[in-house]
């Protein structure tokens, strides 16, 4: 059992559009409405894929319902906390290109009473769980070291962590030693303060972060695959040419597929490519299913350790 908590899930609406043209009335070709937030995809992905997995978030008004109707809907076990605020609705328009633009909505400030009951529900959660993946930005006020309390009370339970989020939430849970972290290449800067410009770099600013706390390092580098660094020798996986649809979601099914595939080593890294390679095929937030995700496709080689030489 995978449990996933999003403390500021979304409605995810997508528009595929011919072309985005500024300040003009514009007809989609095609639309639908998803389920969103990163820990929710994680949570579908891995259902969609016969791993059981729960997601625990907070919901509220009329998006939290039909979020809600939503998890219903697909079958997504949940366990939701209602809070006072709305739940917040995301717009992403996608272009036969690949092209995609994100309108990601703020997320409405949760009561401290309502955030307290969020890490009830999370911690009440844990038992029998392999792991609790903290997902996501959060909602305004939540406090920083949020992911960080979550880490605690999740190796309290003895339960492995995994947090996928940025800025000052993934910079305060390291803190708390979680035992992954899934930054993307734009997180990763911004956690080391200094440009990646070569894979050496990558690996080097990974060693630095786990250094601060992290067990290991799953770094998504888009189109490039993904880099994986532990305590054993750094791995660098790449996908198949695909034909891009979205790669809204992307990042959290990689996640999905590297947990899945049991969370440690090249094994897992050539999993988490493969099921980003088949989420970036298809429109929205859609989940990939067993039958469009081939293992086979992704190329995995081990990396030189350059963290000596680059810290």
């Amino acid at each position: 059992m995978i449990i996933t908590v999003t403390p500021n899930p979304s409605v995810d609406r997508t528009l595929e559009l011919d072309r985005v043209r500024r300040g003009e009335v514009l007809r989609a070709t095609a639309t639908r409405t998803d389920a969103g937030g990163k820990g929710v995809n994680v949570t579908r992905a891995l259902i969609a894929n016969g791993i059981s997995s729960l997601a625990v978030l907070p919901l509220g008004g009329a998006d939290g319902r039909l979020l809600r109707a939503l998890l219903e809907d697909g079958g997504i076990p949940h366990r939701a906390v209602p809070i006072r605020a709305t739940t917040r609705s995301n717009v992403t328009l996608s272009e036969p290109s690949g092209a995609v633009t994100k309108i990601n909505a703020p997320g409405d400030a949760l009561e401290p009473v309502e955030l307290d009951a969020l890490i009830d529900a999370t911690v009440r959660s844990l038992p029998g769980a392999t792991w609790l993946v903290g997902c996501g930005s959060l909602p305004d006020g939540a406090p920083a070291d949020l992911y960080a309390t979550l880490t605690e009370r999740a190796h309290a339970a003895g339960v492995a962590v995994a947090i996928d989020s940025s800025g000052a939430p993934l910079a305060a849970a390291l803190e708390a030693g979680p035992d992954l972290i899934k930054p993307n290449l734009v997180e990763l800067v911004e956690l080391v303060a200094r440009p990646l410009d070569t894979i050496d770099d990558i690996v080097a600013a990974a060693q630095q972060v786990r250094a601060r706390g992290a067990g290991a390092v799953l770094v998504s580098l888009g189109a490039r695959g993904a880099v994986l660094v532990d305590a054993g020798t750094p791995h660098l996986a790449a996908p198949p040419r695909v034909v891009a649809r979205s790669d809204v979601g992307a990042g959290d099914t990689l996640l999905a597929g590297f947990l899945a595939a049991g969370g440690t080593g090249a094994d897992a890294l050539r999993s988490a490519v493969a099921w980003g390679a088949a989420a970036v095929a298809l429109p929205g937030t859609s989940i990939p299913t067993p039958d469009v995700i081939d293992v086979g496709t992704v190329t995995v080689s081990s990396l030189a350790d350059a963290a000596d030489a680059r810290t």
